[in-house]
C-alpha cells in the first residue's frame, strides 16, 4: 500500500533487489567504482607520474600506506603480478579509460 500511495503521489517506488543488482553491475562494469576516495587520488596521482615518495609526501602519509593503497588498487583492479605486465602502468590505462567513460 506504501508503494501505491508513494507513485500515486507522483514518486517512484524501487525494488531493494533490483536496486542491488544495478550496483553489482556498475561495480563490475566500472572497476574503478570499488575504489576508495583515498584508493582514488593515490591512483590520481600515479597517473600524473608521480612517485610513491611523491605521492606520500603530497598526501601526508607514509610510503608504507601508499604501497598498501597500491596493492589494494592492483587487486581490486584484477592486475595480479605478472612477468609481463606493469601492473603500474595497467592500472592508470584502467584509471585513464574511466576517467574518459565517466
Amino acid at each position: 500500500m506504501d508503494a501505491v500511495s508513494t507513485v500515486a503521489a507522483g514518486g517512484t517506488v524501487m525494488d531493494p533487489q533490483v536496486i542491488s543488482r544495478l550496483l553489482a553491475r556498475i561495480a563490475y562494469d566500472q572497476p574503478l567504482a570499488l575504489l576508495t576516495p583515498r584508493e582514488r587520488d593515490v591512483l590520481a596521482m600515479m597517473a600524473e607520474g608521480r612517485s610513491n615518495a611523491a605521492i606520500a609526501q603530497r598526501l601526508h602519509f607514509s610510503e608504507g600506506a601508499v604501497s598498501k593503497h597500491t596493492s589494494s588498487i592492483f587487486a581490486k583492479l584484477g592486475l595480479g603480478p605478472s612477468d609481463d605486465d606493469n601492473r603500474r602502468v595497467l592500472a592508470v590505462l584502467a584509471y585513464l579509460d574511466g576517467t574518459r567513460s565517466a
